[in-house]
């Protein structure tokens, strides 16, 4: 490892020098990881790699840890009453537990404190420089990577570092994803996207028409129900409803029981319609459109106080926008509705700016990768993207395993080439890969994951790996 500050950050006056590709100064980190990003998933990185021996400089834009979760963060696409849609057992990492005392959906105030102490308990703010963006990314001499970075804002000179290898945990909901409609241009009432949406005080008084169904949409919805004057909610489709609870209990808890049983997917799809109907009943007499698909093909909507306000009539469903004009909006069955504001709660699309597309298998310009595990890039045993998923629990602890898995890889690469070279194999035959059911192929579901199969699957990556 070359040599370092104390605080295990690179110091400019005995790093070895380079040149890249364009005849830019390089200062080589040698055997150093860099990680991208400091929320979650580039936590659970750096913890890993250097439990593994790897020394890390990781680069946050931002001037704290917790990524998505820290709401003071510009990107943050966090609201004030946003809480955990998976249950506290399923979110926690596997090596820090969360408090037992916090309630089963912890608050995002909680999980940024949970974030914040991991970062201390590990120690890992010292690798960590903050304020600091990552313009560019680009491979070089083989396997390793020149990064360039500025602060963040633009401001300052750039600097470039090569590294032995690159973890990408910039996040994949940060950059919204916004639809086009005829005549939007037009409209003279307020438009906004969810990412924008902070505080119930934005609908008070208002008529809000909320686009979208995901779990996001439903939230707002909610809260419109309880502060606006209207509130319409248009979705394109139907979709289930899922309760928090079931059985008493909190819902992913009772799915990852029926999955540890091996209960069969038709199986636990009747069970969960059954559920519905002796709890809720058929939502289409609220006016709710009939799902086109069976439970488990989407991402779940877990929300249990839609539809308690469909049919108390503070939200009224309605069909998808069929255009825009300046004093309205005309829907899809014909109807016209006068929105004072517009929350387009239509989710995000991965960006990974610093990248070119086709190092992560993105070869049509779609935006979207095809990895394998959602995790590794064919033809690039040195690249890793970490927590690019969604999963139908929650998504730590399956980070937690994808960065192992890659500190294991690197590893290997060192010690038993051979391993790593099968590896590789592996990844392109991999690639694109589900990890889960039938569902539907939309931008919305790219990485859609049954968090069962997923861990078998990285379980199966490990045994190969290490296998004799």
């Amino acid at each position: 490892m070359p040599p370092s500050t104390e605080h295990g950050r690179p110091d400019p006056e005995t790093v070895t020098l380079a040149l890249s590709r364009d005849g830019r100064p390089v200062s080589d980190r040698g055997d150093t990881v860099c990680v991208i990003g400091a929320g979650a998933s580039g936590l659970t990185a750096i913890k890993n790699l250097v439990e593994h021996g790897f020394g890390v400089d990781c680069y946050e834009r931002e001037t704290g840890v917790g990524g998505a979760w820290n709401w003071r963060h510009d990107r943050s696409p966090v609201y004030a009453s946003a809480h955990l849609i998976s249950s506290r057992p399923f979110t926690q990492f596997p090596d820090f537990p969360m408090p037992d005392s916090w309630p089963d959906y912890p608050h995002h105030s909680q999980l940024l404190s949970y974030l914040e102490r991991y970062a201390d308990h590990f120690d890992l703010r010292r690798h960590i420089w903050f304020g600091t963006e990552v313009v560019r990314v680009e491979p070089v001499d083989g396997d390793r990577w020149d990064v360039t970075t500025r602060s963040t804002g633009g401001y300052g000179p750039e600097r470039t570092l090569r590294y032995a290898a690159v973890v990408v945990a910039n996040g994949h909901n940060w950059s919204p994803k916004l639809p086009h409609y005829d005549g939007l241009e037009e409209f003279r009432g307020e438009v906004m996207h969810a990412s924008s949406y902070k505080d119930p005080a934005q609908l008070r008084g208002k008529r809000v028409l909320v686009v979208g169904a995901g779990n996001t949409g439903c939230d707002i919805a909610v809260e419109a129900a309880q502060q606006a004057s209207c509130c319409w909610h248009s979705t394109r489709r139907g979709y289930w409803y899922a309760p928090k609870y079931v059985l008493g209990r909190p819902a992913d808890q009772v799915n990852d029981l029926l999955l540890t049983l091996r209960v069969p997917l038709r199986l636990r799809q009747w069970l969960y319609h059954r559920m519905l109907r002796l709890t809720v009943g058929d939502l289409t007499r609220f006016g709710l459109p009939r799902p086109d698909h069976r439970i488990y093909e989407t991402h779940p909507i877990a929300n249990s106080q839609l539809v308690y306000h469909v049919g108390h009539g503070q939200i009224t469903p309605v069909p998808d926008v069929a255009r825009f004009h300046g004093g309205g909006v005309t829907l899809a069955d014909g109807r016209e509705i006068e929105p004072e504001l517009v929350v387009f709660a239509t989710g995000y699309l991965p960006r990974f700016e610093f990248l070119d597309p086709k190092t992560l298998g993105d070869d049509d310009g779609s935006g979207r990768p095809r990895l394998w595990l959602h995790a590794f890039a064919p033809e690039q045993p040195t690249l890793a993207v970490a927590g690019l998923l969604q999963p139908d629990s929650g998504v730590f602890p399956l980070t937690h395993w994808q960065t192992v898995l890659f500190a294991r890889l690197l590893q290997a690469r060192l010690a038993r080439p051979e391993r790593a070279a099968v590896f590789a194999a592996r990844v392109v035959a991999g690639a694109g890969e589900r990890y889960s059911g039938k569902v539907t192929d939309s931008s919305r579901h790219w990485f859609e994951v049954g968090h069962v199969t997923y861990l078998r699957a990285v379980q199966r990556a490990l045994d190969e790996l290490e296998a004799r």
